[in-house]
């Protein structure tokens, strides 16, 4: 049950094997960049000389649409947006600078039917005021300390990256993995496996987390009593794998103790503990396309890997993409083979942050190389290219991002993860055929609800 875990990230502790503290904390001085030149988690709030990027103004703060409800489908802000031009295999090359190697591969791969709608920039990112407070204070106190961090709750930790280039490296990353995403998420959704000629099955689950590094009563990380956040799915289609249930604690320090997982087989009605998912243990539902580390983009303890800043760049990555999960869209038409229909897809000029890990001396990983691609004002992966033992780009991911605005915060309406040697991909988030998507607005359950106690009363009602 734990291999069917979807569309979510799991934390995990920033640091090398070797390390055993790395300052981080910026001075006041550099911290009051984050009220004046800076956005309040960090990117830079003008745009770029040619105008192609515009600058930060506050983003999309609630719902430009007073129906709206919360749970509901997305009305798109941008519907009225025209696309400026399109980018196919013909004409990459005139865009390669702005590309990453892995988007450069897809046009490669499928010359024929691989496009990118290319659309006005949108600087839309934003968050609770409480979020921009707690991140001004963390830019003076978050540390990476051995395997977890230091410092630092309720915020973006590291807003102003600091220090050798290794350690600005793992901040990045950690400001991935604890970015906002709510303090408490419902969302029924599906992920499915595309293959070559474009069949696919859908696995329907019930997904719900608790965000503890984000509920409000929480004043240090030593509160959390190591735990990050809870997970809890229940799969509901197809009738075969119907019931089933996967519960996980997530740790913040998984030096100090493991992330704990326990799984629940309808069939004999038994909760029992499954073995840690890490590294690139292969995802069952997702036909072994995707790793345990790839989701949510990459999570997991990063101790195999050799890290480094490439340093920033502008590129068209996936942004404001609200037509991808629409219902007025149905699988059948979004999931083509080789790749989601181009038409529904939408992509901005954007600056990010890139990141590249390498596998270190005597360490094992199915992937020798991976870079990532964060986007700058919400700390996002949006892109990952990864490696195969022999140097070859195999794997390229995508997290189809949007401004949630109910919120507000910036996440991903849809991630897809593309093999190019296998030629198919998987697909998690699908709920455009659903009544509801993701809905932030339940009451957050006590920790008791999320206990294999819980999780036996549950699955035998």
């Amino acid at each position: 049950m734990l291999k069917k875990i979807a569309w979510l990230g799991t934390a995990f502790a920033v640091g090398l094997a070797t390390a055993t503290s790395a300052q981080a904390a910026v001075s006041a001085a550099e911290a009051g960049k984050l009220k004046t030149t800076l956005m309040p988690v960090g990117g830079e709030k003008a745009g770029n000389a040619e105008g192609t990027i515009p600058a930060w103004t506050g983003g999309i703060t609630k719902s430009p649409f007073p129906n709206y409800k919360p749970g509901d489908h997305h009305p798109d802000p941008f519907v009225s947006d025209k696309h400026l031009f399109v980018i196919t295999s013909k004409n990459m090359n005139q865009y390669a600078d702005k590309l990453s190697e892995g988007q450069k591969a897809l046009f490669r791969t499928y010359p024929d039917t691989y496009k990118m709608f290319v659309y006005p920039s949108r600087r839309t990112a934003a968050l609770p005021q409480r979020l921009y407070d707690n991140t001004f204070k963390c830019a003076t106190t978050a540390t990476v300390r051995d395997w977890g961090i230091d410092g630092c709750i309720g915020g973006t930790p590291f807003p102003i990256p600091s220090g050798s280039n290794s350690e600005q490296a793992l901040q990045i990353l950690w400001n991935h993995i604890t970015r906002y995403r709510g303090e408490y998420v419902v969302r029924k959704a599906s992920e499915v496996s595309v293959q070559r000629n474009g069949s696919f099955s859908l696995v329907t689950s019930q997904q719900e987390v608790s965000f503890r590094n984000y509920h409000k009563q929480y004043k240090s990380l030593a509160e959390l009593d190591n735990v990050l956040f809870y997970y809890l799915s229940f799969t509901t289609a197809p009738a075969r794998l119907a019931g089933g249930a996967v519960l996980v604690h997530e740790t913040l320090d998984q030096r100090k103790q493991q992330r704990q997982a326990w799984g629940y087989n309808a069939g004999q009605r038994r909760v029992r503990q499954a073995p840690n998912l890490s590294y690139d243990t292969p995802i069952a539902a997702s036909d072994g396309l995707r790793t345990a580390d790839d989701t949510d983009m990459y999570n997991g303890a990063p101790d195999k890997y050799e890290w480094k800043l490439i340093g920033k760049k502008e590129i068209y990555i996936p942004y404001n993409n609200y037509k991808v999960d629409h219902n007025s869209i149905t699988y059948k038409q979004l999931l083509q083979p080789g790749h989601p229909h181009p038409g529904y897809l939408r992509y901005e000029l954007h600056r990010v942050w890139i990141v590249e890990g390498t596998l270190a001396a005597g360490e094992r990983h199915i992937y020798s190389k991976r870079r990532f691609y964060l986007d700058e004002d919400s700390w996002n992966i949006a892109i990952a290219d990864q490696y195969d033992g022999r140097g070859d780009l195999w794997r390229v991911s995508m997290a189809y991002l949007k401004n949630f605005y109910e919120m507000p915060l910036t996440w991903s309406a849809l991630d897809v993860f593309h093999d190019l040697q296998a030629r198919r991909y998987h697909v998690q988030q699908l709920d455009n055929e659903e009544d509801k998507i993701v809905d932030f607005s339940q009451p957050v359950p006590s920790d008791e609800y999320f206990t294999p106690a819980a999780l036996r009363r549950r699955g035998t009602r």
